[in-house]
């Protein structure tokens, strides 16, 4: 038998590159990137590197378990939907809940989200993506009217300025480090970059300016920039009198922030705030990344508007090597975004505040109720279940005992459950001893969906093997559940497919282009051309064809809001007691 070349995407990090993974006759695969792919263009990281080590079957989850006791997938199905209905006649809806991750796939999250909002009746689903990030959702629905990444990659290595903001790209994101490196040998140390982050790191042996800032000081810093930019050369008057509102009130905002008092806040020389100040005023090309230095913090969301602010007064947003540009940490986090998979959100980018939205997700669906008001947010979940007011929980793909703040409070939360089920890969995590079932996953190399990358580039997932043991996927556990609650022909799935064929109606669903989120082209897409899906970028809207060239938004000026303007965003900094 020949080795067969498969191509997929690597789970590690948003960037989502492109793996080409040659398999033998035994099973074994050596992995090395994809040259035709877009994100990556071959490039692997050591990681990514790799990714033929993680195959094995060390650890292996690969049978469901009741009780710590083998059990039949029908045994374990039936008590999982015996339970959750229970609790929910004797408790109301929000009695459940969900905590899913960015490891698991687009489809997968479709259905969960489906499940949970739209006939359970409640929107207790979160996932381990909003501790990472819930701050760039936000702060991109305050400015833009919508959860969307204006840029692409290509930006990075067409500016002639790339400011990192709490972003240590060489080592979270290597590939892009790799393509923004290369631009610069290419182009004679163009992009110029700036690098602001209290570590000097690995990223930093290619700025041209370190600024090692204070931490909790990003605002003063971009409000100071702000101050500046409005009375530069920089400052476009014409793009923020016709397609912004609220620039006053940010300007108020920032009135006190010298280049001296950002400086005294950030811990920095003011010849260095200076210098930043005059590269982004004079530097038309800009680029600002940003990732969980700035994501991950109380103020979160004004750190992201803040950013946003400066690329709104200067109109440097939606053109080639211009915008602010957030890059994802896991794998999925976008594709989650993109179908609900947080507290806050309903699928297809729609608002769970908004009851048009409300009243379409449930046509769609024909769904008997979808709820009115936001869950509970992963921290609130947790606490939620330790003071027992959640009383059954499935937790998918992650181990929050490990990965969530104050582990020994959610630890103690889950044992306090009366009812916790986790579907994972591995049988033995600090999270899975406190299952009273446990469901047994598929890894990368066997998972067959669809994920979406921090450019908002969806890509085919593709296994390279046949299941090993029962492990399933976990759309398919969610619908066979679904189905034992009553709701058969909502999840009557034959497939991964037939998923992602639902999830890109719903986009197309009465869109008359006011939502961004929209890939109505793929509604009909067969089985086949499926499993052959190339990647590519949204929006790609039905009867429009396939587009070669990259995807930016908001180069026309028109935004998601109701008066289709940008909004401008004040971020007074917040004093911490």
């Amino acid at each position: 038998m020949s080795d067969t070349t498969i191509k997929t995407t690597c789970p590690y990090c948003g960037t989502g590159c492109g793996v080409a993974a040659k398999v033998d006759a035994s099973g074994r695969a050596e992995v090395a990137g994809d040259p035709a792919h877009p994100a990556n263009f071959g490039r692997l990281c050591v990681k990514g590197a790799a990714l033929g080590a993680t195959l094995g079957l060390q650890d292996r989850l690969l049978y469901p378990k009741i009780g710590g006791e083998r059990a039949a997938w029908s045994e374990a199905l039936d008590l999982v939907a015996r339970r959750f209905a229970r609790t929910i006649e004797r408790h109301g809806p929000d009695s459940v809940a969900f905590y899913v991750s960015g490891q698991i796939l687009t489809e997968d999250y479709y259905v969960a989200n489906k499940l949970m909002k739209g006939f359970i009746g409640s929107a207790n689903i979160d996932t381990n993506s909003r501790l990472c990030m819930a701050a760039s959702v936000a702060g991109h629905r305050r400015a833009f009217g919508a959860d969307i990444v204006p840029g692409v990659y290509e930006d990075l290595e067409k500016a002639d300025l790339v400011v990192l903001v709490g972003s240590n790209l060489a080592w979270c994101h290597p590939v892009l480090f790799q393509r923004l490196a290369a631009a610069r040998e290419k182009r004679g140390g163009r992009p110029l970059v700036v690098n602001i982050d209290p570590r000097r790191t690995a990223t930093s042996e290619i700025a041209d300016l370190h600024l090692p800032i204070a931490p909790g000081a990003d605002v003063a810093l971009f409000l100071g920039l702000l101050r500046r930019l409005s009375s530069s050369r920089a400052f476009d008057a014409t793009f923020v009198a016709q397609h912004t509102t609220g620039l006053d009130e940010a300007l108020a905002a920032a009135a006190n922030w010298t280049p001296g008092a950002v400086a005294r806040r950030a811990g920095l020389a003011v010849a260095d705030v200076e210098r930043l100040f005059d590269l982004f005023a004079r530097t038309e090309k800009t680029v600002t990344v940003y990732s969980q230095g700035v994501n991950q913090s109380s103020a979160g969301a004004d750190k992201v508007n803040a950013i946003v602010n400066c690329h709104l007064a200067t109109g440097r947003i939606g053109k080639p090597g211009c915008g602010p540009f957030s890059v994802t940490g896991q794998p999925n986090a976008m594709g989650g975004r993109e179908v609900g998979g947080l507290a806050n959100q309903l699928a297809a980018h729609m608002q769970i505040e908004n009851p048009e939205h409300r009243a379409l997700v449930q046509e769609f669906w024909a769904s008997p109720h979808v709820p009115s008001e936001a869950g509970l947010k992963a921290v609130d979940m947790f606490r939620a279940i330790g003071e027992g007011r959640i009383k059954a929980v499935w937790i998918m793909g992650t181990n929050p005992v490990d990965s969530m703040p104050d582990a020994n409070k959610i630890a103690a939360a889950l044992a306090a459950c009366p009812f916790v089920v986790v579907s994972d890969v591995v049988e033995r995590t600090d999270t899975t001893k406190f299952a009273h079932v446990l469901l047994p996953a598929q890894p990368w190399g066997e998972k067959d969906g669809v994920v979406t990358n921090s450019e908002r580039r969806i890509s085919r997932q593709r296994p390279l093997r046949a299941s090993v043991g029962e492990a399933m996927p976990d759309w398919w556990a969610l619908a066979a559940v679904g189905r034992r609650m009553g709701f058969a022909r909502a999840f009557d799935f034959s497939g991964p497919a037939a998923v992602f064929r639902e999830h890109a109606a719903l986009s197309g669903y009465r869109n008359e282009g006011d939502r961004g989120f929209d890939i109505s082209a793929l509604a009909d897409i067969g089985d086949a051309d499926y499993r052959a899906l190339q990647p590519f970028q949204w929006p790609w809207r039905a009867g429009e064809p396939p587009r070669s060239t990259p995807q930016r938004f908001f180069g026309d000026g028109r935004f998601f809001t109701p008066d289709a303007r940008a909004r401008f965003v004040p971020t007074p900094l917040r004093r911490l007691a």
